[in-house]
C-alpha cells in the first residue's frame, strides 16, 4: 500500500492549476475515470530482463510514481492506486549480452525463456531470476511502492488464460492489425502466438497452421524436424509476441497508465489497436525521449553503454538521479558521468528555495514531486545554504586531499557547528566529491600559467586578502575579489555595473582565477570558496600558481598516469 497522502493545506487551492508535467499526465487519468469509472487505477512499468537493469528502467518507475502521486493529490486519494512493475521474463533469449560473465553458458541456451536460461553470475536459478532480483533491489533501495509481476509466473499460474483465449478467439482480427506493419517475408510466417517446444523448451517463432478456439489450441510444425504439434495457449505452454502480449497484459491486468520510450510510439499504437480488438480501452500515457551515452548513442541493456544505478550512486545522491529523471522527460539527454555534479547542485538549490516559495511555485518545484509532496528541510551550513557539490570538488582539488576528514577540517573552520553527525547529507556529498574528483575531475584539469597582466592581478589579490586573515565572511571576501578585479579587469562595455554605479568586472578576471588556480574553465563564487578554503590557504595557492608549481605538479601527475613507452 502507498504511504498516506500528505498535502500541505496551503497548496490545495493551487493543485487544480499546477502546470508541472506529472499533473498534466494525471489529469488524463482523471478524465479517463470520468468517462469510465473504476474501483482502482492501475499503473504499469515494463522491464525486459534480457540484460541487466539500467537507469532507463529506474527512470520509468520514478516518472510513473510521480504521475501516480499527482493523481492521488488531484483526486484527494479517493481512488485506490497500484503500480505494477512487470518483467517480460518469459521472452526467449535472442542474443548474448556483452556485459555479463560466462557468455558461453548463455550461448548454449539461446531461444529458451529467460527464466530457463542458466544464471551466468551463479547466484540465482536463472538469468531472468537474477535480473529480476537486480531490478527489485534497486527499486526497493529507492523506496518505491510497487507490485512485482513475472510474465513466467502469470502465464504458468493461468492469470492470463482468459485474455489468451480471447486473443485466440479474435485471432484473425489481431492478425489484421499486425500484418500490415510487417515486412513481406516476416508476415508470411507471423503468428501472435509463440508455442514453447515440448522437447527443447525453446520459444518457437513458427507459423500457426490451425487454430482451434473450442479446444484452446494452436497447431504448428517444428521447422527442423518437420514434426507436428498441437499446443494449448493457456497454462504457460505458449506466449504472445511482444506487441500482442503488451496489449493482452493491459487487458488482463486492467492497466490504466503506462509510459514508453519515443522509439516505441508505433508499437504503442499497434498494441492499443489490439487492446480495442480484445474489447478494452488502451491505457493513458506519454512517450519520453531516450537517454544517450557520451557518444550520443541510445543506451542499451545488452551493450551496457549507459550508467548503472550503482555507478550514479557512487558519485551522486539518489535525489540527483531522481531530478535527472524529472527534468524535461520529452527531451533527449546525455546520460554520462559528467551530468552528475550539476544535478547534485541543482537539487540542493531547488530544496533550498522550497520553504520560502508561494504555493504555485512549490508545486512546480521538482523536489515536491521527487519527495511525494513532502520534501525534507534543507540542510544549511553556517549562515548560508548548502555547500555546493562543485565547491567541494574544488576544495578537494586545491587541498590535494582524498581523505574526507581533511575536507571536514575546512568545513568546520567555516561552520564550527557542522559535523558528519549534524549534517549527514553534507557528509555524503564529501565522500562523493572525493570519489568523483579522483576518478573524473583531476585527470581532466588543465592549469595554465598566468599572463603578465594576470600575474599582477593575482599578486594584488593576495596582498589585499592579507588584511582579511582569518575571515570566513563570504560576502566580504567576494567584495575583495570584485575590488581587485575592478582595478585590473574593469568591464569597459558598460553593461555590468556595481550597485554604487561603478564599472563592473570583466568575465576575464574570473576566467583567470579558475584557469590558473583551479585548472578549470569555470568555477564557484570565489569569495565563498576563499571563506571555505581559508584566506591563508588561498594566498598560498596564488603563490604556487605564480611560481608555476601548480601547473608543474599537475603535469607530473598526468605523466605518472601515462603507460610506459614501448621499448
Amino acid at each position: 500500500m502507498p504511504a498516506p497522502l500528505r498535502i500541505d493545506p496551503a497548496l490545495a487551492e493551487a493543485v487544480a492549476a499546477a502546470p508541472a508535467w506529472p499533473f498534466e499526465e494525471a489529469r488524463k487519468l482523471v478524465a479517463r475515470l470520468a468517462r469510465a469509472p473504476k474501483a482502482e487505477v492501475v499503473f504499469e512499468t515494463g522491464y525486459g530482463p534480457s540484460g541487466l537493469p539500467h537507469i532507463g528502467t529506474f527512470g520509468e518507475v520514478a516518472r510513473t510514481s510521480m504521475v501516480r502521486h499527482a493523481f492521488r493529490v488531484l483526486t484527494d486519494d479517493a481512488v485506490p492506486t497500484r503500480l505494477v512493475a512487470f518483467s517480460d521474463d518469459m521472452d526467449g533469449l535472442r542474443k548474448v549480452p556483452d556485459n555479463v560473465p560466462n557468455r558461453a553458458l548463455l550461448a548454449e541456451s539461446l531461444n529458451k525463456p529467460l527464466t530457463a536460461v542458466p544464471d551466468p553470475f551463479g547466484t540465482h536459478d536463472s538469468f531472468g531470476a537474477h535480473n529480476n532480483a537486480e531490478l527489485r533491489r534497486f527499486l526497493d533501495s529507492f523506496g518505491f511502492d510497487y507490485e512485482f509481476l513475472s510474465a513466467t509466473d502469470c502465464y504458468r499460474a493461468g492469470r492470463f488464460d482468459a485474455a489468451l483465449l480471447r486473443v485466440l478467439e479474435r485471432y484473425d482480427a489481431v492478425m489484421a492489425v499486425m500484418l500490415p506493419s510487417l515486412r513481406a517475408e516476416r508476415s508470411a510466417s507471423y503468428s501472435p502466438f509463440l508455442p514453447l517446444h515440448p522437447v527443447t523448451g525453446h520459444v518457437m517463432q513458427v507459423p500457426v497452421e490451425a487454430v482451434d478456439v473450442a479446444a484452446g489450441t494452436i497447431a504448428w510444425r517444428d521447422p527442423a524436424t518437420g514434426e507436428a504439434y498441437v499446443t494449448p495457449v493457456t497454462g504457460g505452454r505458449a506466449k504472445l509476441q511482444w506487441k500482442p502480449d503488451w496489449a493482452m497484459r493491459w487487458v488482463a491486468l486492467g492497466i490504466d497508465y503506462e509510459m514508453a520510450g519515443k522509439d516505441l510510439i508505433d508499437s504503442v499504437k499497434l498494441s492499443g489497436r489490439i487492446a480495442r480488438v480484445l474489447g478494452a480501452e488502451p491505457p493513458e500515457g506519454f512517450n519520453y525521449e531516450l537517454f544517450l551515452d557520451e557518444k550520443g548513442q541510445k543506451i542499451s541493456k545488452s551493450k551496457g553503454n549507459g550508467l548503472t544505478i550503482d555507478e550514479w550512486l557512487a558519485y551522486g545522491t539518489p535525489e540527483s538521479l531522481s531530478l535527472f529523471m524529472y527534468n524535461k522527460p520529452r527531451e533527449a539527454k546525455r546520460l554520462h558521468f559528467d551530468v552528475i555534479p550539476r544535478h547534485v547542485d541543482d537539487y540542493l538549490s531547488f530544496l533550498d528555495k522550497f520553504p520560502d516559495q508561494e504555493p504555485k511555485l512549490k508545486l512546480g518545484n521538482p523536489v515536491w514531486h521527487l519527495h511525494a509532496g513532502a520534501p525534507p528541510d534543507p540542510e544549511r551550513v553556517g549562515s548560508g545554504g548548502a555547500i555546493p557539490f562543485a565547491m567541494l570538488l574544488n576544495l578537494v582539488a586545491v587541498a590535494n586531499a582524498e581523505d574526507p576528514g581533511v575536507l571536514w577540517g575546512f568545513i568546520r573552520r567555516y561552520a564550527p557547528e557542522a559535523s558528519p553527525g549534524t549534517h549527514p547529507g553534507l557528509d555524503r556529498l564529501v565522500h562523493h566529491a572525493v570519489r568523483y574528483f579522483r576518478d573524473f575531475v583531476r585527470p581532466a584539469k588543465s592549469y595554465r600559467a598566468p599572463t603578465e597582466a594576470e600575474a599582477a592581478a593575482l599578486a594584488d589579490l593576495s596582498e589585499t586578502l592579507a588584511a582579511h586573515a582569518g575571515s570566513t565572511d563570504p560576502e566580504a571576501l567576494q567584495a575583495v575579489v570584485y575590488e581587485v578585479g575592478r582595478r585590473h579587469f574593469p568591464d569597459l562595455s558598460g553593461k555590468a555595473k556595481s550597485p554604487d554605479g561603478r564599472p563592473g568586472v570583466a568575465q576575464a578576471w574570473f576566467t583567470t582565477l579558475y584557469a590558473t588556480l583551479l585548472g578549470e574553465s569555470r568555477g564557484p563564487r570565489f569569495g565563498s570558496f576563499v571563506a571555505l578554503y581559508g584566506v591563508a590557504e588561498t594566498r598560498a595557492l596564488i603563490a604556487r600558481a605564480l611560481s608555476g608549481a601548480l601547473a608543474q605538479e599537475h603535469a607530473a601527475f598526468l605523466a605518472s598516469r601515462e603507460p610506459p613507452a614501448a621499448a
